[in-house]
């Protein structure tokens, strides 16, 4: 099981991040949530098997099709939240 915290920097508000994020993370089977931040960046943790945790990883590089990431800063998490699911939060 890995557990990882996101922080999605570029334009990624806006450009439905958020949603293609739930939407990919769902069909990764990974759990986690996903939220805007006051500070224009989306922020984001994912739990679960290690190689769908990696391609989560690896869209969050990507993002959606009308965002443009301009990086993204990964931490260990270690302790992996009690998720059901993975759902768009509110801004923090």
């Amino acid at each position: 099981m890995a557990a990882l915290h996101l922080i999605i920097h570029g334009k990624v508000q806006g450009v439905y991040y958020r949603d293609s994020a739930v939407a990919i993370a769902r069909e990764l089977g990974v759990k986690g949530w996903v939220r805007n931040r006051s500070d224009g960046t989306v922020e984001a943790v994912v739990c679960g098997d290690g190689d769908a945790v990696d391609a989560f990883v690896a869209w969050a590089h990507q993002g959606s099709p009308a965002s443009r990431v301009e990086r993204v800063e990964q931490q260990t998490l270690a302790d992996a939240p009690e998720l059901l699911t993975f759902e768009r939060r509110p801004t923090a």
